[in-house]
């Protein structure tokens, strides 16, 4: 089951691999460093927003499914998370409009952000059905969705800034247009689903209890991810933000696509396993993914630090280029490191509903984080935030690692992971005896195929994750019937 949902979510992936990369690749290409700069400042600010006003929300309704659906009480689940949403679109919104409207923002950002809360407002709405889908199993409807809406609003925002001098405004006038695209596919749907049910204050009270811990854990979580380049803009300038911007947005990106993927495919099966067949199929469930987190994501994290030079040459526009490579490997370690915790140790928290204990741990992190980028960006220039980033993630991993174990017993798969790490040592062994010193393609092709090839010839030998048996299945797949 957790190979079939695996595959089921690749397309969205995949897009989002495209997007990210061809994300850094086009906008640092068309737009200035300043400009790349309010995108960043602009991105950052509407995650933040979105966190602290529709995320507790969202992560009800993915929570809740499965017990809602068992009782029968699904359309009052949907109906109640409609009408919060309504309710908080209408106040949210009129306050985000005002503050972009009256705050003494630069008129360029101010557009950026003015569109980015239209955008916000229409992902939202299309959100809820996408958590439905993905906690109900429905794959192949929320990758389509998913994946639609990514590459349709990749593609308007490009054309939008191409063809008017909107800037970094046209990358959200290209989501809203997307969002507002599948809404028309999808929403429909939907409220037939959440038909004839009742608005529950109760359930409303307990999506509250529940989700509020979420977003403020996210929202420090955030704060740690994002929240230097505030002060980075502040100490140094735009044109330093976009710089950082760009060599994280390479890194954190994939390394994100990757543990999203994990994330939105385990997640729902853990939650079902947990509420149909207890403690002991939820750890199952659990183990499986993180033996296959170490599999994937080590070596991904490693191959990212290693070719840094040349995929940072060859991706990002020459006007941020300068210290991306620099920090690029920094970010791969933090990458990893947020993934674990995010996508892993904190399902401890919010299986067992223990979110406010999560939340205290980020906030902790961030206020660290804080600290940190104040002592070292003066030091180190940007290279100093990564460092900082580091040191926060490494330390915030090791205490949910910990504390969860309180309340919800993850499997390590020690076992796994010592031999993805030794995997990804022999992987790196062969990257750097390569005689390659220059920054073309063919050099990336080279140092990131040989790699690879490595790396999955030794996964083999080990039998990382059990991987030996998977290739045992997919022959059966093509074997002639009777053969």
């Amino acid at each position: 089951m957790l190979g079939r949902h695996l595959l089921g979510y690749l397309p969205v992936q995949l897009a989002q691999m495209l997007v990210g990369f061809g994300g850094v690749a086009v906008f640092t290409r068309i737009m200035p460093a300043d400009e790349y700069g309010r995108y960043a400042i602009a991105i950052a600010t509407l995650s933040l927003i979105h966190i602290v006003t529709f995320t507790w929300l969202e992560a009800a309704v993915a929570r809740f499914h499965a017990r809602a659906e068992q009782r029968g009480r699904l359309r009052d689940h949907l109906a109640t998370a409609y009408g919060l949403y309504l309710v908080i679109a209408a106040g949210a919104g009129a306050l985000l409009v005002l503050g972009v409207n009256i705050l003494p923002l630069d008129p360029k950002l101010q557009a950026a952000l003015s569109f980015a809360v239209i955008s916000l407002l229409l992902r939202a709405l299309l959100q809820i059905g996408m958590e439905t889908h993905r906690a109900g199993g429905d794959v192949s409807r929320y990758s389509a969705l998913e994946a639609s809406y990514l590459m349709i609003g990749f593609m308007v925002g490009i054309g939008v800034i191409l063809t008017t001098d909107l800037g970094a405004a046209g990358v959200f006038i290209g989501t809203a247009v997307a969002a507002l695209i599948m809404l028309v596919f999808d929403l429909p749907v939907m409220l037939r689903r959440a038909a004839n049910g009742r608005r529950q204050k109760v359930r409303a009270a307990s999506f509250a209890r529940y989700g509020a811990p979420v977003s403020m854990s996210l929202i420090f979580e955030h704060l740690l991810s994002v929240g230097d380049r505030f002060l980075i803009a502040a100490l140094i300038s735009q044109g330093a933000v976009g710089m950082y911007a760009a060599g994280y947005g390479l890194a954190d990106r994939l390394l994100d696509v990757i543990f999203i993927w994990f994330g939105a495919a385990v997640w729902p099966l853990t939650i079902k396993a947990f509420e149909k067949d207890g403690v002991a199929a939820a750890q199952a469930m659990a183990g499986k993914a993180a033996a296959l987190m170490g599999l994937i994501c080590f070596p991904a994290a490693a191959g990212l630090a290693l070719v840094a030079g040349p995929l940072t040459t060859l991706i990002i526009g020459e006007s941020v280029r300068a210290e991306a490579a620099t920090i690029l490997p920094w970010i791969a370690l933090s990458g990893l490191m947020k993934g674990m915790m995010t996508y892993y140790f904190h399902e401890a928290f919010t299986l067992m509903r223990r979110t406010g204990v999560m939340a205290l741990v980020m906030a902790a992190s961030a206020g660290l984080n804080l600290a940190l980028n104040l002592l070292l960006i003066p030091a180190f220039g940007i290279a100093g935030a990564a460092m900082a980033t580091v040191i926060a993630y490494a330390l915030a991993l090791l205490a949910c690692a910990l504390l969860g174990r309180r309340y919800f017993t993850l499997p390590l798969p020690w076992s796994d992971w010592i031999k993805a790490g030794a995997a990804t040592a022999i992987m790196a062994a062969s990257v750097f005896a390569l005689p390659v010193t220059g920054t073309s393609w063919l050099d990336l092709i080279l140092q990131a195929g040989i790699g690879g090839l490595v790396y999955v010839i030794s996964a083999y030998c080990l039998d990382i994750a059990g991987c030996r048996s998977w290739l045992r299945d997919a022959r059966l797949l093509f074997r002639p019937a009777g053969a």
